[in-house]
């Protein structure tokens, strides 16, 4: 792997550049898809909100992820918002295992992507631009249906931080 250089050409070493940025938290999501083959689901850490007006929401999959390509192919994706008790399916998103909805009675939405149980909060949207984000697309969704989960609130949301899993209280 070669460094990556700033645009001073400045050397940032990535395990220095990952290090660093593991001193923000994130929340974490499971981002699926279905297509012909069946559901697709990658753990993401980098999403947020974009614009109200439309509303729009991002992800950014590296653009090598086989879970990635499915999903794009579908035209549509689910963001699930996962609570802090479901480190475990997280670890199973996060995983290269051939079914990572083994065992996992989903349900859709509006687009047909895969709405997991138990998160605590839904985004169903439809793909409106990916853009190039270097080893990373950046993946802007139109929001279609959302809500969130009254049952899943009680225990919060599931966060990374330098590199292990935590909750917020």
């Amino acid at each position: 792997m070669s460094d990556a250089a700033s645009p001073d050409n400045t050397q940032i070493d990535p395990g220095e550049f990952r290090r660093v940025l593991g001193h923000f938290p994130t929340g974490v999501t499971v981002v699926t898809g279905a297509d012909a083959d069946g559901p697709a689901g990658m753990a993401i850490g980098s999403f947020a909100s974009v614009s109200l007006d439309p509303p729009l929401v991002m992800f950014c999959p590296g653009n090598t992820s086989a879970s990635w390509l499915r999903i794009k192919e579908t035209g549509a994706f689910c963001v699930n918002v996962l609570a802090a008790d479901q480190k475990d399916t997280c670890g199973v998103f996060a995983s290269n295992a051939e079914d990572k909805f083994e065992g996992i009675d989903w349900t859709t939405n509006v687009t047909g992507a895969p709405v997991l149980p138990g998160s605590l909060a839904v985004i169903d949207c439809e793909l409106h631009a990916i853009l190039d984000g270097g080893d990373h697309d950046i993946v802007v969704g139109l929001v279609k249906s959302l809500r969130t989960s009254d049952e899943a609130a009680d225990t919060g949301p599931l966060l990374f931080y330098q590199g292990g899993y935590g909750r917020y209280e």
